[in-house]
């Protein structure tokens, strides 16, 4: 019988993530279904928010410190989580499927001898025991699957899985000290363009592709999504023309995203460019050939000039904003 779900945070220079409250709920969530003890562990050196966990459902959070370990390694953060996961003899172990929960998951589930889940959409306890849906062939399938290992690791996709708040704001924060940690490998610095969002947690996300013409051509991009508070993506093509930095790369290999709005304008829809922002809520299409790919998965299609139809298009949306 599963005894306890543990809840892996994210944070980023001592903050915590969004994704780590997403997280946090969801193993709560799961827990009370299947009648486990939840508890959250993040692993850092000072953690500044670290009590705003107490308002999404989980009351014990447990922080691994130590100073080498305040940005992320692999083999670091992976031996902190292990040792303390079989001091507590959890069963689950749950983590965002961002950057570092998709290096660090496996790693953690070789570890304890786990069976791996990753990237899941939906989680359904209704039978009495956990059922994760993924997707496959690259976003155009999803597949549920069940565990039948005793001992689970997931990952699920961030802005898939909402964070809800609960009435009890309280939270035990036990603090152990982790030493010698073992630093094969570890950031040592993250380079980030100064007051832009990131595409993995942002809300609404405006991405251009190749019909953009050029990296001169992005400001365009850019002012749709200042009006919108939007951060900006690019598909692949884009990134390998160096025309945006890779940090920004949606799709199977560059980052996935959920946002409510993403705005796809000249990007045609190339099966690796929908694997990676298909489970958007809403998704609107511009583009100037009206048998783009992009178009069998819109909601809302625009056929015409990316070049007139943005222009036109910001400049509504600052008037509606404005009045």
């Amino acid at each position: 019988m599963a005894n306890k779900i543990l809840a892996v945070l994210e944070q980023r220079d001592g903050v915590l993530k969004r994704s780590a409250f997403e997280t946090v709920s969801a193993a709560f969530k799961i827990a009370s279904e299947l009648n486990l003890e939840a508890e959250a562990v993040v692993v850092g050196n000072e953690i500044s928010n670290i009590n705003d966990i107490g308002n999404y459902g989980i009351s014990k959070v447990v922080h691994l410190k130590n100073a080498d370990l305040a940005n992320y390694s692999s083999s670091g953060y992976r031996d902190a989580i292990v040792n303390y996961a079989t001091e507590v003899d959890a069963d689950y172990i749950m983590l965002a499927n961002t950057s570092l929960g998709k290096d660090l998951a496996p790693r953690l589930a070789v570890k304890i001898g786990a069976g791996c889940l990753m990237d899941c959409v939906k989680l359904d306890t209704t039978s009495g025991e956990l059922t994760a849906t993924r997707p496959v062939y690259a976003g155009k399938a999803l597949v549920d699957v069940k565990f039948n290992s005793g001992k689970k690791v997931i990952t699920i996709r961030p802005n898939v899985f909402k964070a809800q708040s609960t009435d009890d704001s309280s939270v035990d924060v036990t603090v152990k000290e982790v030493s010698s940690p073992n630093l094969k490998t570890r950031v040592v610095e993250f380079k980030k363009s100064e007051g832009k969002l990131d595409v993995a947690e942002a809300d609404i996300i405006v991405s251009g592709g190749r019909g953009m013409k050029g990296a001169e051509h992005f400001n365009l991009i850019e002012e749709l999504a200042d009006s919108l508070g939007a951060a900006v993506g690019a598909s692949r093509a884009v990134v390998d023309a160096g025309w945006r930095p890779h940090g920004e790369q949606v799709g199977q290999t560059g980052k996935t995203v959920s946002p409510s709005l993403y705005v796809a304008c000249g990007i045609s829809g190339a099966i690796q460019h929908l694997a990676g922002m298909s489970s958007s809520k809403y998704i609107v299409a511009i583009n100037k050939d009206k048998d783009a790919p992009i178009f069998n998965i819109a909601d809302y299609g625009i056929v015409g000039d990316v070049f007139e139809i943005l222009p036109a298009l910001t400049e509504e949306i600052k008037k509606v904003k404005q009045g």
